[in-house]
């Protein structure tokens, strides 16, 4: 009889075993991803919390070609927000600019185009007579837009990077440096881009037209019409450089970046990104935190007609988590600490921040729902009194 327990126990403990060794391998699996990658240089990314998923050579200094034009656009959407370029505005074509070679949209001196239509040719077929035009209109040359381009990779934290110029060709003269980088920086200025996302409605594109429908478009991204939720960003290839690919994509309110440089062909430049992205979206799961226009809580307003508002959710906000780590996410909702009338709607009066130990997963505001005049004299003096009164108690407290 005690044999046969001890058998049992034996049993238990070795099935118990197998199971810890499966789990375990499980996780390393997750944590550790192996990838038989062809491509020399690669980086996986989370868009939302910049946590590196996956990388191979990640820091190995390559030229981009065209995914140069990341950080063209970049600073193109930077001339927007400051108010420097409207979408509607006439471009003229310069000798310098016409005369490019590689992709292009055979610009004619003298030329005109929108500024929208110039960045869309950048953005859909890659077009660096475009990328020049777009960088003498803002800078004045083209020399003076690349400075920006070094500058704004300096200011990006970008140490293994350099641009020649703002498209990515090559220098005719073997003895100059062309540009250079690396996934990992390529993946740091992919995220900056995106936190301008008008540019996907230009990256998003597979086939539109220009000059009056003249001029077909048809985008170099084939993830954007192969891959459900890809929507952006460039594509690149030189002798030099190989096939290389930024490739974002968002399903479910989650969205990863994977980055792919110097393939040997095109065919493994999208199957590779395909993988990575798969991958990314296999281990995690989207988790609801709040919807636009939710009352997250009261707040109160001094000096104001009313003596509190609601607090509502600006945006929706999503989170992305490795599944298993869902209970780490933990939701903080910080409110202002005096929110002061006049109020307007719209107003920010806090936010809500989800964190895994010190890493931010999500954010989102947090604004007044309804408007608040200013109180007369009198009802301020009141308020002001029972404040006093207020802050007197709590010291005997």
């Amino acid at each position: 009889m005690w044999g046969e327990f001890m058998r049992r126990v034996k049993i238990i403990i070795g099935i118990t075993l197998i199971l810890l060794c499966l789990f375990t391998q499980a996780v390393l699996a997750i944590d550790k991803p192996e990838f038989d990658l062809q491509t020399k240089s690669a980086i996986l990314m989370d868009a939302k919390t910049g946590r590196i998923l996956y990388e191979k050579n990640a820091h190995q200094k390559l030229p981009p070609a065209s995914v140069t034009k990341i950080m063209t656009m970049l600073l193109a959407m930077e001339a927007v927000d400051e108010g420097r370029v409207k979408w509607d505005d006439k471009i003229s074509t310069s000798e310098l600019a016409a005369k490019m070679g590689g992709s292009q949209i055979w610009l004619e001196p003298g030329e005109e185009m929108t500024f929208e239509h110039l960045i869309k040719a950048v953005a859909v077929v890659s077009a660096n007579d475009a990328c020049v035009a777009i960088a003498e209109h803002l800078y004045g040359t083209e020399e003076n837009f690349v400075k920006a381009m070094n500058d704004k990779a300096k200011e990006l934290g970008l140490e293994n990077t350099f641009f020649y110029n703002t498209n990515g060709l090559p220098p005719t003269d073997p003895d100059i440096q062309g540009n250079y980088t690396t996934a990992a920086d390529v993946a740091k200025m992919s995220l900056e881009l995106l936190k301008h996302p008008k540019i996907l409605k230009f990256t998003s594109i597979w086939i539109d037209h220009i000059r009056d429908g003249e001029s077909f478009l048809r985008n170099t991204n084939n993830l954007v019409r192969f891959f459900k939720g890809a929507d952006g960003l460039k594509t690149g290839y030189t002798q030099e450089a190989g096939f290389c690919v930024s490739a974002t994509a968002k399903k479910d309110g989650m969205r990863f970046i994977a980055v792919v440089m110097n393939a040997p062909n095109s065919k493994v430049r999208f199957n590779e990104a395909r993988s990575l992205l798969n991958y990314a979206f296999s281990i995690h799961r989207s988790v609801d935190i709040v919807s636009k226009g939710e009352v997250v809580s009261k707040v109160k307003v001094f000096k104001g007609e009313i003596p509190e508002i609601d607090a509502v959710a600006k945006e929706d906000l999503k989170i992305s988590v490795m599944k298993g780590e869902e209970k780490e996410a933990v939701k903080q909702t910080r409110l202002n600490k005096e929110v002061v009338a006049p109020v307007k709607v719209g107003d920010k009066v806090g936010e809500i921040v989800v964190l895994k130990g010190e890493e931010v997963l999500g954010r989102v505001d947090l604004v007044a729902k309804e408007e608040v005049a200013k109180a007369n004299f009198f009802k301020i003096i009141l308020q002001l009194f029972k404040k006093f009164i207020s802050n007197i108690m709590n010291i005997f407290e």
